[in-house]
């Protein structure tokens, strides 16, 4: 039997889980909220629906904005409320996307259509420019997948109005092959005080500043010019005077990551023809490697002067002008003159040190940075770890030359002056000496001639008397015979007097033909 309870009791709310609220009397429960009660008002209701078509708006809205560059241009000022710039250079046009795993550099880039960026950094270089458009125009690797970068700094001539101008006709071009692709001109000064005579540059006391220059203008070029889309960059001084038309398909068919031709320089026949140029490609030694731990720490060894005996294998003087020139030569120092790298290798960090790294700058550094480590211990600790992560290949072309244009030192200027003097000096003297032989020609008959004169005399007066003696003879042949043989002994008697006379008058000319010996 149930129990008997006096009031009401709610079961239904322990039923559904509910503990129950009191709301009343001791013993009332009551459920709160009601089961079947709404969960949000009306009002709620209406202001999440609200947000929610907000929401939805602004989603759509910048959707547009992003992809919609005309309406974004028209709406953009009153979006920003001037806080921002409206100007074409700050509206993002379009999102692209590169797979940088397909710029990586191959033996057979002008097939695969990549791309080469050419970067030239210019000083002073007006009288080169003409040249080197020329080379330019004459190279082979198809020009639009060839981008031409130049950095004008420090120039005191008109370098930065001709590259203009040359740029400007080679664009213009009515052979379309001929045009190239984005072309970039940079200006930047690096406080660059040395002159650009020979003298100054090649000067030994200018060596260490004048790199790290050259060394922060490369590295600012490269940064400034190289997009992902290239796959090679290829550095070129712009006095060059002579360079295979094919060169760049050349180097690139090695497939090496950093590889340098052979650069001499030709010379004038009084200073034997041709000469290494660049001397800054070299393998290192034992000699250099002691002398670098004399020097102080910001000190930079250069080749091809006395202060700085290294000892040295360069690739220079080791061509062969017969040699093969797909010969491979791995080296540590790269010089600047025609430099064919990889992009991944800049990409990696590689770049031109502005400062002593390894006692050296510039591109003779930047073969020390990404060198591929031997079994010798050439690197310390640092270099050997970085190089054998890089795993970058340095070689140079012992017998691939190009050549460089030939500028006479102050010496050589001396020198040329002196022997141009020199043969005003023989050729005035000479002048004199054929004068002086005229002179006495005019003066005195050539005895050869009078003696042939006198001959032919003779024997025309010896003819003439044989044939009257003749005549006569064979009327008195029997009358008179001595009167016939003294007419000839006579004859023979003239002959003999006029031989020596003619004889002679040659002795005296002989002794008075050059009255200086």
């Amino acid at each position: 039997m149930l129990p008997f309870h006096d009031k009401k009791m709610h079961r239904h709310g322990f039923a559904n889980g509910f503990a129950g609220y009191k709301t009343g009397g001791a013993n009332t429960f009551h459920i709160e909220p009601h089961k079947f009660q709404p969960r949000s008002t009306r009002a709620l209701r209406r202001r999440n629906m609200f947000i929610r078509l907000g929401l939805v708006a602004t989603v759509f809205l910048l959707g547009f904005l992003f992809f919609s560059s005309s309406f974004r241009a028209s709406i953009g000022a009153a979006v920003t409320i001037g806080m921002f710039s409206s100007a074409p250079e700050f509206q993002l046009e379009t999102v692209r996307y590169y797979d940088l795993n397909n710029v990586q550099g191959t033996s057979r880039g002008w097939e695969r259509e990549e791309r080469i960026l050419l970067c030239a950094p210019l000083r002073d270089a007006a009288p080169h420019l003409p040249m080197f458009f020329s080379h330019l125009r004459n190279l082979t690797y198809p020009h639009n997948f060839i981008d031409l970068a130049f950095l004008v700094g420090d120039s005191k001539d008109d370098t930065l109005e001709l590259l203009s101008a040359l740029l400007e006709d080679l664009q213009a071009n009515d052979d379309p092959r001929q045009h190239f692709g984005e072309i970039s001109i940079m200006e930047k000064d690096f406080g660059q005080k040395v002159n650009q005579d020979v003298e100054s540059r090649h000067g030994f006391a200018a060596q260490a500043g004048r790199r790290k220059s050259m060394a922060q203008a490369r590295n600012w070029l490269l940064s400034a010019a190289l997009r992902p889309t290239h796959s090679w960059v290829y550095w070129r001084d712009v006095d060059v005077e002579t360079a295979p038309f094919t060169i760049l398909e050349d180097l690139m068919r090695h497939n090496k990551d950093i590889i340098v031709p052979n650069v001499w320089r030709p010379l004038p026949d009084w200073l034997g023809g041709e000469q290494p140029y660049d001397l800054n490609s070299w393998q290192e030694s034992e000699t250099a490697l002691a002398l670098a731990d004399t020097l102080d720490e910001d000190a930079v060894i250069v080749e091809g002067y006395a202060e700085y005996a290294t000892w040295r294998p360069h690739l220079a003087y080791l061509r062969d002008p017969y040699g093969d020139p797909d010969m491979e030569m791995e080296i540590d120092g790269v010089g600047g003159v025609s430099i064919l790298a990889k992009a991944k290798v800049f990409r990696a960090g590689v770049h031109f040190p502005a400062f002593s790294f390894e006692k050296h700058a510039e591109t003779e550094g930047f073969g020390k940075v990404g060198y591929i480590y031997h079994s010798r211990e050439v690197f310390t600790d640092w270099i050997r770890q970085m190089a054998k992560r890089m795993k970058f290949s340095v070689v140079g072309l012992p017998h691939y030359t190009i050549w460089h244009l030939y500028e006479p030192s102050v010496d050589d200027i001396r020198h040329m002056e002196e022997m141009e003097q020199e043969r005003l000096a023989n050729e005035l003297e000479e002048k004199e000496k054929q004068d002086r032989l005229q002179r006495l020609k005019d003066d005195f008959e050539d005895p050869g001639q009078q003696w042939d004169k006198d001959k032919n005399d003779i024997k025309n007066m010896a003819k003439k008397e044989h044939e009257a003696s003749a005549q006569a003879g064979e009327s008195e042949s029997s009358s008179k015979p001595n009167k016939l043989d003294s007419s000839a002994e006579q004859t023979k008697l003239a002959q003999a007097k006029a031989y020596h006379r003619a004889k002679e008058k040659a002795a005296a000319a002989a002794k008075i033909k050059d009255p200086l010996e």
